[in-house]
């Protein structure tokens, strides 16, 4: 996701290393603050099963579209969830779970309720890796995932590029086990660089314009797996 708009492999679910090799996928967007007007209910009568919603960002900003946007999701029947921007360099990433957590990044085990996200990649505002290196970073990124995990009882799901994750955490290792993993390729085929030990990606935000609002979102798999991983299985 793009900044300040938007930015699964889950923990016994097996899933293949392409797009086309899966018998089903679950149409799915992101949004923010940006995208003032969604259509929820449009989305859902077109396909569309789930959406992530821009909550936060570092510790000093919250999305003032967020409750607008969580409640017409949820009014729409669409499964919902919230994502963070990280910031690594501007606070600890306990504090920014606790932000997180404060302005709707929180997540209950009600089988509509996706594990909160960290979307965490370039910033065209600051520093290509926010002047850390690859260790700091990723050790910044597992504070994050335990703090998140100790706080809710699930593990967030972690969103970036394949080009990113390699720049910034030395393609780190680590995480595929418990973080379902939220790629951005834009492109018309599934992508084939799967970063880390990932064995592949559960969702692939494809393009950033979705017709109902936001960025258009595939999840690589059936809508009853999308609930396990809302149910954190």
């Amino acid at each position: 996701m793009k900044f300040n708009s938007l930015a699964l492999s889950a923990a016994g679910v097996a899933l293949t290393s392409s797009l086309e090799a899966r018998a089903e996928t679950v149409q799915g967007f992101d949004i923010s603050n940006y995208q003032s007007g969604v259509d929820f209910a449009g989305a859902y009568a077109a396909g569309a099963r789930f959406v992530m919603i821009k909550s936060s960002e570092g510790t000093g900003y919250s999305d003032p579209s967020f409750s607008t946007h969580y409640t017409g999701a949820t009014d729409a029947g669409l499964i919902r969830g919230g994502y963070h921007f990280a910031l690594p360099d501007s606070s600890s990433a306990a504090d920014q779970v606790s932000h997180f957590l404060s302005n709707g990044g929180g997540w209950s085990k009600d089988g509509i309720t996706l594990p909160g996200m960290l979307d965490i990649e370039y910033n065209p505002y600051g520093a290509t890796c926010y002047g850390l290196s690859a260790s700091a970073m990723v050790a910044w990124i597992q504070e994050f995932v335990d703090e998140y995990h100790s706080a809710t009882g699930a593990y967030p799901m972690i969103y970036s590029t394949a080009n990113w994750w390699s720049t910034c955490t030395g393609d780190a290792a680590g995480f595929g086990d418990t973080c379902p993993l939220v790629l951005a390729a834009y492109s018309s085929s599934a992508p084939s660089t799967i970063p880390g030990d990932w064995s592949t990606y559960s969702i692939w935000q494809n393009s950033d314009s979705y017709k109902f609002g936001g960025d258009s979102d595939i999840f690589n798999g059936s809508l009853d797996q999308l609930k396990k991983i809302a149910n954190a299985e």
